[in-house]
């Protein structure tokens, strides 16, 4: 069993990328992965800002990057590239906090002008940490991810399967079986 970190770079709580990464969790729990949740937004702002390596959140978000096997990095795009609170928490790991593991990039937006986000400028950096495999990552569209009343998050059908063969590739990679077929569209 893999221990995967999952990350979201959303400084909003209500946001489509968290939702989507819980969602996502999920479906690497069924397949067997031990998913650890980390929300940038929930370490304080002097931490992050005040650049605090001994901050007690700095410490242990560094500690739960150390652990994981792999991680699943999650960002909305603005002005055409990832959160600033995830810069700010990449910014205070150790230069190679993702040496030795398989991550896997993941990013939302308003528009198809925003895509290559995670090619240019996201990627780059996750290399630059020492990544030992990033797998092809995916960009959802706002529009794809639906907040219903009652929490439930619905996805576009196209988004489902593209993000099901991403999650799945990411797993194998981690050397886990990806689930069946039809527990794929349930993704």
């Amino acid at each position: 069993m893999a221990t995967v970190l999952s990350v979201s770079g959303s400084p909003s709580a209500s946001s489509r990328t968290n939702r989507l990464l819980r969602h996502l969790d999920t479906r690497l729990a069924a397949q067997g992965h031990q998913v650890i949740p980390l929300d940038i937004r929930t370490i304080p702002a002097e931490a992050l800002l005040g650049a605090d390596f001994k901050h007690p959140a700095i410490v242990e978000a560094t500690e739960l990057f150390a652990r994981a096997d792999g991680v699943v990095v999650g960002t909305p795009v603005y002005k055409a590239s990832y959160s600033g609170v995830l810069k700010a928490l990449l910014d205070l790991l150790p230069q190679y906090a993702l040496a030795g593991k398989t991550v896997l990039p993941l990013a939302t937006g308003g528009t198809t002008a925003h895509v290559l986000a995670i090619d240019y400028a996201l990627r780059p950096v996750l290399s630059s940490m020492g990544a030992a495999h990033i797998v092809q990552g995916w960009f959802t569209l706002d529009k794809d991810i639906t907040v219903q009343e009652d929490g439930t998050l619905t996805v576009a059908p196209a988004a489902t399967e593209a993000l099901a063969q991403v999650v799945d590739q990411f797993s194998t990679a981690l050397g886990r079986t990806p689930l069946p077929a039809a527990a794929s569209r349930a993704a």
